[in-house]
């Protein structure tokens, strides 16, 4: 389709809003989910392997503290040298990270311990092996019995959450996103691909997707926007990670002191509502 027939120009694209928000999020320098799990919890001790097929090396999750509570605690890795990115699969999990992490949340219901997830992830790793292993019904099944669990959850999206992937860990009672990070159905480059059949113009399809933290908020995907430092979480870890260490402890606070019946109702509710629309006639 050429820039005649959609009337577009790529080259107005080029002070795109939506495209500074996505620099933002996927900054070589921007925090990790094992950098906040290791800045703003403590004790962390790592539970490794889904009892079924392997551990998958892109997803954590470990018994930690948070303040004087005891948590369990969820994140993906992505790695930081190019061979580290590579073995942590780029922070995709495959069907046994989504496992490993169901398990996890099964340990912290029966030890009655808040499981908080940390996400930053373009999405499930769509790979043949991972497809053969289930990787679909993973999510499906993470998607379920997050949704029933019996102890209080809080997710983050630290940077992008991408897809079912990001949602397979974000079934929670907050769902909590950094200023500047993204949450999304598919990544801009790949609806640019299928809208336009040219990934040139992600960044037209970042803004018509509506995937910024404040768009997602307005749509009530989000909870609750965690500030970030003027110049994003990048350029003042401390000053960010403290931001969303006070914050987490705020929610967390809150959450323990509600019935769990109570929780579990609200948690589905809010769900099932999420994105509903209604037109006339």
């Amino acid at each position: 389709m050429s820039e005649q027939e959609t009337g577009i120009s790529i080259q107005a694209q080029a002070a795109s809003p939506a495209w500074i928000k996505i620099e933002r999020a996927r900054h070589p320098q921007r925090p990790y989910p094992m950098d906040f799990i290791e800045r703003i919890f403590t004790d962390f001790s790592e539970i490794h392997g889904d009892r079924a097929y392997g551990d998958d090396e892109a997803v954590a999750c470990g018994m930690a503290r948070l303040g004087d509570d005891e948590v369990m605690v969820i994140g993906n890795r992505k790695g930081g040298s190019t061979k580290d990115r590579v073995r942590r699969n780029f922070g995709m999990p495959h069907p046994e990270g989504y496992r490993k992490a169901l398990r996890c949340m099964k340990i912290a219901e029966k030890f009655s311990r808040p499981v908080i997830s940390l996400i930053d992830l373009p999405g499930a790793f769509p790979g043949l092996g991972a497809e053969e292993r289930g990787q679909a019904e993973a999510i499906a099944r993470n998607l379920l019995e997050m949704s029933r669990l019996r102890v209080p959850t809080i997710s983050v999206i630290s940077g992008e959450g991408g897809s079912g992937g990001a949602l397979a860990l974000a079934v929670s009672d907050k769902v909590l996103i950094l200023e500047n990070a993204l949450y999304f159905v598919i990544t801009p480059e790949s609806c640019a691909a299928i809208m336009w059949r040219d990934a040139a113009y992600k960044q037209l399809a970042a803004e018509a997707m509506r995937i910024s933290a404040p768009e997602v908020a307005s749509l009530g995907c989000v909870d609750e926007i965690v500030a970030e430092p003027p110049e994003g979480i990048h350029a003042d870890r401390d000053a960010g990670l403290g931001l969303l260490g006070t914050v987490l402890k705020k929610h967390l606070s809150e959450l323990m002191a509600t019935p769990i019946d109570t929780l579990v109702a609200a948690r589905q509710e809010k769900f099932r509502n999420i994105a509903q629309f209604y037109t006339e006639g």
